[in-house]
């Protein structure tokens, strides 16, 4: 079966935009089976290393772009792998914060070793890919109106 190309550029960008971030995290996934953890949960890993102190669930919500729902059964999962810890902000609050365990610091610097996302991006040059950058922030800026 031949592809079939929209007339509208727009729709085609967008087509396209999705197939490479669907094959890129495909790649990921596979680059980050042996590890035992997906790209999302290395995502989650490095909001909180990057973060530097104790990160509630509105925090990674918000940075992710997920609910805080959905957050939270991605974080129950990875306190049970012992990837995270989570405490009460204050004895009886409802308030919880995430860090990471050295467990997880450990498979997140080994994820950062993995060479896929490296890879398919350098296909374009340093010019390029800061061209790029800047597109798909205007992009995201413009959509992010729609919200």
């Amino acid at each position: 079966m031949d592809i079939v190309v929209p007339e509208n550029n727009g729709v085609y960008a967008r087509n396209l935009l999705g197939r490479l971030r669907h094959l890129m995290f495909l790649a990921r996934q596979r680059e980050l089976a042996p590890l035992d953890i997906s790209p999302r949960q290395v995502y989650v890993l490095f909001l909180l290393c990057s973060a530097n102190h104790p990160t509630t669930l509105a925090e990674l919500a918000k940075y992710t772009d997920r609910g805080i729902g959905t957050i939270s059964i991605q974080m129950t999962r990875m306190e049970k792998d012992g990837l995270v810890t989570k405490s009460r902000v204050k004895r009886k609050s409802s308030l919880v914060k995430f860090e990471v365990t050295q467990k997880g610091l450990d498979i997140y610097n080994a994820s950062n070793k993995l060479q896929s996302e490296q890879e398919i991006m350098a296909v374009l040059s340093e010019r390029e890919c800061q061209q790029f950058i800047l597109t798909l922030k205007k992009l995201i800026a413009k959509a992010e109106a729609y919200q």
